[in-house]
């Protein structure tokens, strides 16, 4: 891509068709990126040539490729095919669709339902005799986790297939195929422009691109920058952005890595994440990860989200990034949380175990008789625990500050190892990263 950019005269300037449109894949062959399924062995590339249809979806990021490679399998596979959107479709459709598979049973009919999570659990619901019976192949394409936007019977009889956000080799292709459809010439400064704005997504690439050599006839850093102003980061507050990126951020902070503790905290800043669930987050951390190693971490996690609640965005970013810093490279000692869950686990194994009589608080006469109280010491340590678990060890035998995988910081772990359902929380709900 070499060269200056050439005022434009556009060769297609009366075109109706956005540019994504005109470039569109006809084969699988002009299909970029996605090698692992479509490469010589990928599974989809597979399915075509050896005329083996069946139902699946294509779940990735946008402008990677979903739709197309959909329609090219289908448009290939000599099926009659029906194209809707979930986003305007309704049961109704999908009924005309059935009755047409079924008066031609001799030929698959294909459905192709582009952001399948977008149908509710009654439209899915629908769907499963005809996928089951195979009346219908259904090929969806969703941007969603489709464990939380595809019904559970539904998602048992689809494979699934993970679609990955372009390389950029795979971009620098399509602008080559783009200089050609535009009849421009596009520089190294402005293709390097383009392939970082679309952060792999073929479709803002392409739109943006399109957009600048219509509007001003020209192609250059200056006329993509007034066309496409500020690209939002990626991010879902309910979906797997949100989740994957305060995990890596907590990750981060456990391992120590300051660098990358604030660089996944500016992606959620840069969001606009709530900035009270960070510093909840950090909070819990501070006690979780750092714990008797370094007790003022939970003071400092507190006062950041003291801060965050009474300063607010843009300026709370600062004391986020302040305690960030501070929690990722403090020393670090999970024995409180390790002892934690190891009660947790012998509560939920034993029950409520009798508390022994010495602890018990004799407050009347009969009490007294019956022992409760009787052997109390205030400082003597021993016998605490009920009988079942008089030799239990929920911590080290000394607080340490050694790093979790040593072993002198896992012993609690390793005296008391809980039972495989206690290991890990999830972090939907609270607790572990």
């Amino acid at each position: 891509m070499q060269g200056r950019v050439l005022p434009m005269p556009l060769q297609n300037k009366k075109a109706v068709k956005p540019l994504p449109e005109i470039l569109r894949p006809a084969t699988l062959d002009e299909v970029v990126g996605q090698e692992h399924l479509i490469g010589p062995e990928g599974p989809l590339r597979r399915t075509l040539d050896h005329g083996e249809l069946f139902s699946f979806v294509l779940w990735g990021p946008p402008g990677s490729g979903k739709t197309t490679i959909a329609r090219v399998l289908a448009r290939a596979s000599g099926a009659h095919l029906f194209e809707l959107s979930a986003v305007e479709a309704g049961k109704d459709d999908v009924r005309r669709v059935v009755v047409s598979a079924q008066e031609h049973p001799q030929t698959p009919t294909i459905l192709l339902l582009d952001e399948i999570h977008r149908f509710n659990r009654a439209q899915q619901d629908y769907l499963l005799p005809y996928v089951e019976s195979g009346t219908l192949i259904l090929i969806g394409a969703t941007t969603e986790n489709p464990s939380f936007g595809i019904i559970a019977p539904l998602l048992s009889r689809l494979r699934v297939f993970v679609t990955h956000p372009l390389e950029e080799q795979d971009l620098c292709e399509l602008l080559r195929r783009a200089q050609k459809a535009l009849g421009a010439q596009i520089s190294e400064d402005t293709a390097s422009w383009l392939i970082a704005h679309a952060q792999g997504d073929a479709r803002v690439m392409l739109t943006t691109l399109d957009a600048a050599a219509r509007l001003y006839g020209t192609v250059d850093v200056a006329t993509l920058t007034r066309v496409a102003q500020e690209r939002p980061v990626l991010y879902d507050k309910t979906q797997d952005q949100h989740y994957d990126t305060i995990s890596a951020f907590i990750k981060s902070m456990r391992a120590g890595n300051a660098d990358a503790a604030v660089y996944y905290l500016a992606r959620m800043v840069e969001a606009a994440e709530d900035p009270l669930y960070i510093a909840r987050r950090m909070v819990i951390f501070a006690s979780e990860d750092i714990g008797l190693a370094q007790p003022t971490a939970l003071v400092v996690a507190n006062a950041v989200f003291e801060a965050c609640r009474n300063i607010g965005y843009p300026e709370c970013a600062i004391n986020l990034a302040h305690g960030a810093a501070y929690l990722a490279r403090a020393k670090k000692d999970r024995s409180a949380y390790d002892a934690l869950r190891s009660a947790q686990a012998d509560v939920r194994r034993y029950g409520a175990l009798p508390i022994p009589l010495k602890l018990r608080n004799p407050v009347a006469t009969l009490m007294r008789k019956l022992g409760y109280g009787k052997g109390y010491a205030k400082y003597d340590a021993s016998g605490l625990l009920p009988q079942k678990l008089h030799a239990r060890r929920y911590f080290p035998t000394a607080p340490t500050s050694a790093p979790p995988s040593s072993p002198q910081a896992s012993s609690a772990q390793r005296n008391n190892p809980l039972p495989d359902e206690n290991q890990g929380f999830n972090p939907v709900k609270g607790g572990s990263n």
